[in-house]
């Protein structure tokens, strides 16, 4: 399992989706949660930065965990998935202050990702906030996106969450592509 948080990892920094020590990704396996440590370098992850605790209750180990275990936890209690990615896509972002959700532009984007939900409208959260309003969002849509703070993608596997995260920053480009044509 290292080997998919250690890829993926080093494959959301080097696109550009998360800066040195920020987002995270975690994986479920029954009641088990396999989490980024709190702080950890994506792009160079070593195994002491994977941390295991449980989506239901703290462990020793859950202080080691990332700041958005919260959230996490929400959304494995409320979806079926068993991958989370969190990042922090520019693009993304930045439409997250305009829009209210993202509707792509581009094919790949319109199959992959018809309808993004934004949340989070009245003020800029923090890490570990808005767990339920997040989770719930996931109702008819893949990613979610946070206002001013990032996506998170949910999947069966690490790899498709992060191909999720990936399309929705492609598909951001072209939107802000096609504003600034305007």
């Amino acid at each position: 399992m290292f080997s998919q948080f250690e890829k993926v990892g080093r494959s959301l920094f080097e696109e550009g989706l998360v800066s040195s020590h920020g987002g995270n990704l975690s994986v479920r396996q029954g009641d088990a949660l396999h989490i980024t440590h709190r702080g950890s370098p994506l792009g160079s992850l070593g195994r002491v930065d994977v941390v295991e605790t449980s989506v239901n209750r703290n462990t020793r180990s859950t202080p080691l965990c990332s700041s958005e275990l919260p959230v996490h936890r929400a959304i494995y209690r409320k979806t079926s998935a068993h991958a989370i990615v969190h990042a922090h896509p520019s693009h993304a972002v930045a439409l997250t202050f305009l829009e209210k959700e993202l509707v792509p532009s581009d094919i790949e984007g319109r199959i992959t990702l018809p309808r993004v939900p934004i949340i989070g409208q009245d003020y800029l959260s923090g890490p570990g906030e808005l767990c339920e309003e997040i989770a719930e969002a996931f109702g008819d849509s893949r990613v979610v996106l946070v206002k001013g703070h990032g996506s998170f993608a949910i999947a069966e596997l690490l790899e498709e969450a992060y191909y999720l995260t990936s399309i929705l920053e492609q598909s951001c480009k072209v939107l802000c592509l096609l504003r600034s044509l305007r």
